[in-house]
């Protein structure tokens, strides 16, 4: 499978108290604002701004604390010249993101409150819609579904375009995420196979696919000798395995915490697929 030179790279900018990976690093304005400026001269192309944690020990943030972390990074941010996404399944602040130009929203629920798709159909931005076997909120520990998880993504993803064209949203702004660890339940087999079937949802929809590996129990686990999940600040070597996993798959978006493995991967894949094509002409 050629290298795909449209990758493009989600860095993640988490202004929250209590990420898995960073919880309270970057929080303060400036540590934001220093990090994000890392994860561009890293090879970001997209930063992607989390104002609440997703894992299942994170606590309920309201849609005016998600709004009031935002202002604090928000002109700064957006002076760094990158895209800007929010991540955020709460329409408040998905409404206060596009008042304020957000390039892109990221969804975990998938925008699932039709109350908000009149506004998503004139937005000019795109939108990463992902799938979770929670039907709403933050990820939990439920267990994985039995048997195939295929099937139930592409339904998932099958009733979401449905409904999407049914509001008149724009097929070409959307951008497909399966979901991975604990949002596919609490089996790593789960996230695995999704892991290695990457190519089957570019495949059934004809949609963008981002996917994000980074950091994830999953992998931290399987790179341990007793299944004991890895310290975070070990886990960069099996992130990045991840992820070339989802490049071989041609994935047109990953989300990281470390753009520069990633960035240098991609550059590799390149150099060798215009190597070979050199040498084969």
């Amino acid at each position: 499978m050629t290298a795909s030179a449209a990758t493009q790279i989600f860095g993640i900018v988490n202004i929250t108290t209590d990420s898995f990976s960073d919880g309270g690093l970057y929080l303060k304005p400036e540590a934001a604002l220093s990090h994000a400026r890392d994860l561009v001269s890293q090879g970001a192309h997209v930063l992607d701004v989390g104002p609440a944690s997703s894992h299942p020990d994170a606590g309920d943030v309201s849609p005016d604390t998600e709004i009031a972390r935002l202002e604090t990074v928000w002109d700064d941010l957006k002076a760094l010249g990158a895209p800007l996404s929010v991540d955020s399944f709460q329409p408040q602040t998905q409404r206060w993101a596009i008042a304020q130009g957000a390039n892109w929203l990221n969804d975990i629920n998938g925008f699932q409150d039709p109350s908000l798709y009149d506004e998503l159909a004139d937005y000019r931005g795109r939108l990463v819609v992902m799938h979770a076997v929670q039907a709403k909120g933050i990820a939990t520990r439920t267990a994985s579904p039995e048997g195939d998880i295929w099937p139930i993504i592409f339904r998932f993803f099958e009733q979401k375009l449905e409904a999407f064209e049914r509001a008149g949203i724009a097929r070409d702004k959307l951008v497909l995420d399966p979901g991975m660890g604990f949002f596919l339940g609490n089996r790593a087999a789960t996230s695995l196979a999704v892991l290695a079937g990457l190519h089957r949802l570019k495949r059934e929809f004809e949609v963008p696919v981002l996917v994000c590996v980074s950091r994830k129990s999953f992998l931290r686990a399987l790179a341990s000798p007793n299944d004991t999940p890895i310290a975070v600040e070990q886990s960069g070597s099996i992130s990045l395995a991840g992820e070339i996993m989802a490049l071989e798959q041609q994935v047109d978006f990953i989300r990281t915490h470390a753009p520069a493995p990633l960035a240098q991967a991609i550059r590799l894949r390149a150099a060798i697929s215009n190597a070979g094509g050199k040498a084969g002409g």
